[in-house]
Parts: structure tokens; sequence; C-alpha cells
């Protein structure tokens, strides 16, 4: 099956100023050492807000969010009510889910992710999928406006789902209410979301038999393409282009692997080429000045960059474990999150 979380497959620097708006609910099993209900939201990929089960409030991860106290006072206990009425239901959903698979014990989630997408030339993108012990279990098609199962145990989730039409009524809230709250919190941080941090490149090598790995970190905002030229002409074979990962810091890193034999990198002249929005032009980097680690030495800030990367799919790991407007359009969605263990139709709390 599809991995839960989306991951981009071609990147556009020509959109890089586009924005999104995404949440990420887990419950699980409890026992483990971790919390039971968690509650993660991001704007262009960084955690602005956060609950769990352990600390029951919705608390700000970034500066700029605070503003909201300004237009709407009750903005915090309003979300945080919100997301302990989540807390409860999700609960029930595991107990639920593990009932429709026959499991007794063990540790299992249930997830939730939502989100959409405003691009800078006006077009929209709305989803919203849900996912059992980190796989697939159902997911909104916006095209159709019906609800697509991974397994037969969804088939009864969708056929509950598409009979009381909720999808026309999800599709509305992420077309539009979603899109003006992203727009709001696009504005309380603008200086930050939209802020230009240049990367720092590195180009090295294990040993002189070993992969050649063209490294970008510590680059805002997110879009970067690293390519690689052979004697001046584009090289798409032998390169694999690695996934982009957030540092702690909210900025990004990516790297591309270079494979080929080291009579073939002595025989040709190889090149990385970074391109990002906050340069002025590319950077090219030749194979041959490559650093060789091989000898040893100091590397503590190479170190440090893989460090932040092995957190960061920790961190992914553990929430795939576990994507102003008016009060009676954001009531139409949080009922969603019952749905999954099919409990009874309820008006849904007002959500973001």
């Amino acid at each position: 099956m599809k991995p839960l979380l989306f991951l981009a497959l071609t990147i556009n620097l020509a959109s890089a100023a586009s924005h999104s708006l995404q949440y990420f609910y887990t419950g699980v099993t409890p026992g483990i050492n971790f919390p039971e209900f968690t509650v993660v939201g991001q704007v262009d990929r960084e955690q602005f807000v956060y609950y769990d089960s352990d600390i029951r409030k919705l608390i700000p991860k970034t500066e700029w969010i605070k503003k909201s106290e300004a237009d709407d006072p009750d903005y915090w206990n309003r979300e945080t009510q919100s997301s302990q009425g989540h807390q409860e239901n999700f609960k029930a959903s595991v107990g639920t889910l593990k009932q429709r698979f026959n499991q007794t014990d063990g540790v299992h989630t249930v997830q939730w992710m939502y989100g959409c997408e405003l691009h800078d030339d006006g077009t929209k993108r709305g989803y919203m999928q849900y996912g059992y012990d980190g796989e697939d279990f159902i997911s909104l098609d916006l095209n159709t406006e019906t609800w697509t199962a991974a397994n037969a145990k969804a088939v009864i989730t969708k056929y509950k789902w598409e009979s009381e039409a909720w999808a026309a009524r999800v599709k509305t809230y992420l077309d539009n209410s979603c899109t003006v709250w992203l727009q709001k919190y696009v504005e309380y941080g603008r200086s930050t979301l939209e802020r230009k941090v240049s990367p720092k490149v590195d180009l090295f090598q294990k040993d002189s038999s070993s992969q050649v790995v063209c490294h970008a970190t510590g680059f805002f905002p997110k879009a970067v393409m690293i390519s690689w030229q052979k004697n001046r002409e584009d090289l798409h074979e032998d390169v694999e282009l690695r996934e982009t990962l957030p540092n702690q810091d909210g900025t990004f890193q990516k790297r591309s692997v270079l494979t080929v034999s080291p009579e073939e990198l002595d025989r040709h002249d190889f090149t990385c080429i970074i391109q990002h929005s906050s340069l002025e032009k590319e950077v090219v980097l030749q194979v041959s000045d490559r650093r060789d680690l091989s000898g040893g030495g100091s590397h503590g800030g190479l170190f440090g960059v893989i460090i932040s990367a092995v957190l960061a799919v920790l961190l992914f790991s553990l929430w795939k474990m576990m994507k102003e407007c008016e009060h009676s359009d954001e009531s139409l969605l949080t009922k969603v999150i019952f749905s999954p263990v099919d409990y009874e139709s309820t008006e849904m709390k007002r959500r973001r």
C-alpha cells in the first residue's frame, strides 16, 4: 500500500511561495512510552500548534501563531476543547478498529491527516486520509466525491460515509474554509514562512569506492533542485535523489547520490548543481573537489547534519504510527473523525 504520509514527487521552484496547512491526528493503544493521543498542526510543513493527551491543551509551537489571540481571544480555549473531544473519540476508534480487525493485544494506531494547499496561480488542492496501524485505511477522492477503501475492513466505513454524503461537505470545507484559515495563518507568520535562507552545500565520499554524496542543508523554503552533469551534459542515470528532510531549526536538507565506479569518476568531469530560490545563481560543485571522509579527522558539522536527519525520520515515523470563517462553515468537518469506527451521526464540532 501507499504510505500514509504524502511525499512530493516533483519540485517546482516557481511554486516555492505556495502555502499549505495540514493536521495530523494520532490515537494509540495505551501502555507505551508515547501519548495516547496527539495533534500536530503544520503550516508550510512547519509545526505551529501541538496537543497531546498528557498535557491536555493545545499549545503554540511558533511565535507568530500567538498573534491569533488579538483577533480571537478564545482561540486557544476553543481549540483545546475541540482537541479534547477528539481525544475521547480516538480512544474509542482504536478499540473499535481492533475489534473489526479481530485484534486483542499489541500496539495499534488510528491516524487522520487532512489539509489544503494554495498556490501562487490561485489553484487549490485539498486532501483527507485515514490510516490504521501505519497503513492506509480510507481516503477522500475529491474529483469523484467518493471514498476509497484501502482494504476490505474499510468498505464498511466507505458505504456508511457515502450514504451520508459526507464527501461533498468535506470537499466544501477543504476548498473554502481550510484555505481561508491558511491565508490567515500565513498573514500571521509571513515574515517567517516566506523567508529565504541559502543552503550550505557539500560534496563528499566515504572512501574511493563508495557513492558520491551532494548534500544541501539549512535552506528555506523547502523547494530545492539538486542535479548532476557529466562532461557538462545532464546526467539522470546512476543518480538517486533522496527525500527532503526537516532540520530541527525549521530549515530543510536534501541529498543526491551518484553511484559510478572510481574509474568512471577519474575519466569524466562530474558536477553537482544546486538551485534554490535564495540563491542569485546556481551553485556548481566539482566532483574532483569532493571531500574524502576515509582519512578521519573532525566531521562534527556533518555528523550533526546526519543526526538531525535521523531525528527527523524518527519523528515522521512516530507520526506514521499514530496532511476567518464562520462557525457554521467550520462545523462541517469534525464529525468525520468519528466515522472510521461507525459512530452515530452527530453535529460536527468546530474545526480549523
